[in-house]
């Protein structure tokens, strides 16, 4: 059963379009568990501990088809351990979950990637001392040149290798990296380099890729142009399900929000609707906070690194108390 589209008066990133917001997507009302529509990714009762500790324990889960969802939560949520289960990356204590149908518990990772359900990380994986272009050609699957004894025939490969160089230098283009492709990974940027591991995910044509922190590290200048790259990916057909702690970035592009909160999912809904839900504001600034999670953070970020600004904030505060009440006028006399 297909989502219905309709537009959402969201306003847009400043250089961006207006791109129409998926709705329809549940059974049922907003809540956690709730089903969906058409899920592409199903999770149940999975767990994940190490040692005493309980990193994942979600009862259930639905990623819808055709949208993006966003995985949201504190330091410590449990969201990129999901990440790391869900691609076979990571192995649970229990549980089960499947993939367009297809039972994903105890596939590799390698062979999650080949059924079409890809991921990028946090901090980037792109092989260094390779080139650009030699990075893009190595994502591509069922490479007949990867055979011991077929790479010993050029002529039963190369007509192959040229077709995925072609498409490599064609993604490239699009992500405006083509000046780029003889240069070594190691000499990009930041920001380059998740437009380079995003552009190389793409080159195994997914149905769902899955982004670990996207804007983690990246210059502002290549935000908004990462922006439109997800966004282009849902255009095309695909499924993204992203971690990320710019709520900016969150309500902008994603149809669908899941928070997770010490391991489990405490809430799920439409951006708006996410952000002023209780639970979710006990999950960031802890609980019986009788305060609006939007008024707190303007609508625009909530990360965890807040907190650590918060203190260095409250020290600030303090040595100039310290300061005003008991001025030192020297270093020396600050030292003795």
């Amino acid at each position: 059963m297909s989502s219905e589209l309709t537009p959402e008066p969201v306003a847009p990133a400043t250089g961006s379009v207006r791109r129409p917001k998926t709705t329809g997507l549940t059974t049922g009302p907003a809540k956690p568990g709730v089903a969906k529509v058409d899920p592409i990714l199903t999770v149940d009762a999975v767990q994940r501990r190490f040692g005493g500790m309980t990193a994942v324990d979600v009862d259930h889960l639905e990623i819808p088809r055709g949208a993006i969802t966003a995985l949201i939560g504190p330091n410590g949520a449990g969201k990129t351990t999901l990440f790391n289960l869900l691609c076979g990356f990571d192995k649970p204590n229990s549980g089960t979950w499947s993939f367009d149908g297809k039972n994903l518990s105890g596939i590799p990772s390698f062979k999650v990637a080949r059924m079409g359900q890809v991921r990028t990380f946090q901090l980037t994986k792109s092989l260094s001392l390779l080139t650009v272009l030699e990075n893009m050609k190595l994502g591509a699957t069922g490479q007949r040149g990867e055979g011991f004894w077929s790479s010993l025939f050029p002529f039963l490969w190369r007509k192959q290798d040229a077709e995925i160089e072609e498409r490599a230098r064609e993604l490239l283009t699009r992500f405006k990296l083509d000046a780029k492709e003889k240069d070594f990974a190691a000499a990009l940027s930041g920001g380059q380099r998740k437009l380079l591991e995003m552009a190389r995910a793409l080159m195994s044509k997914p149905t769902l890729v899955m982004l670990d922190e996207p804007m983690a590290g990246v210059n502002p200048a290549l935000t908004q142009s990462l922006l439109d790259h997800i966004l282009d990916l849902k255009d095309e057909g695909m499924t993204v399900l992203f971690v990320e702690h710019d709520m900016h970035m969150v309500r902008h592009i994603a149809d669908w929000v899941v928070v997770m909160a010490e391991g489990r999912v405490v809430a799920e809904g439409p951006p708006d609707q996410v952000m002023d839900d209780p639970a979710v504001i006990d999950a960031y600034l802890g609980a019986h906070q009788d305060v609006d999670l939007g008024a707190v953070t303007g609508r625009i970020t909530v990360v965890d690194a807040d907190a650590e600004l918060l203190r260095q904030q409250i020290e600030a505060e303090a040595e100039a108390e310290i300061e005003a009440t008991d001025p030192i006028d020297t270093d020396e006399e600050r030292k003795s």
